[in-house]
């Protein structure tokens, strides 16, 4: 059976030694992500709902590449995200879903939720992938 294995990225380091947690995991040829926020590469968070969903797909590219460089959008097989304002971000999540996705659709599980973890974030992305053969 495999251990898991944990990895962080640079910049997260402070979240990992406050809060006690890791960016990503890989077990066998599995990677998950933990839930990776619109933030920046100093941890500010933009009020604008767009960037913010960019910043957390740019993030959970980090993570996923934390464990393997060569891991991309195409790995990915399975997305959950949570939203604090459905009506705001819904479309903008599918514009990004056809934009790095555009040769699959991997499964997703998306919710609304009363409030994510840290002030001002409006979107968090978790990301399960397959490592590359």
């Amino acid at each position: 059976m495999s251990s898991a294995q944990f990895f962080n990225y640079p910049g997260t380091e402070i979240n990992a030694e406050q809060y006690h947690y890791s960016q990503a995991v890989k077990i066998g040829s599995i990677v998950r992500t933990s839930g990776q926020g619109g933030w920046d590469e100093k941890g500010g968070i933009t009020s604008d709902i767009e960037k913010q969903i960019e910043l957390a797909f740019d993030n959970t590219l980090k993570a996923l590449q934390a464990v393997d460089s060569e891991l991309s959008f195409d790995n990915i097989y399975a997305i959950r995200s949570y939203h604090t304002d459905m009506e705001a971000s819904f479309n903008i999540m599918t514009t990004q879903f056809k934009k790095l996705f555009p040769n699959h659709r991997p499964i997703w599980t998306c919710v609304q939720i009363g409030k994510l973890a840290l002030e001002g974030m409006k979107i968090e992305i978790e990301a399960e992938a397959l490592l590359p053969a």
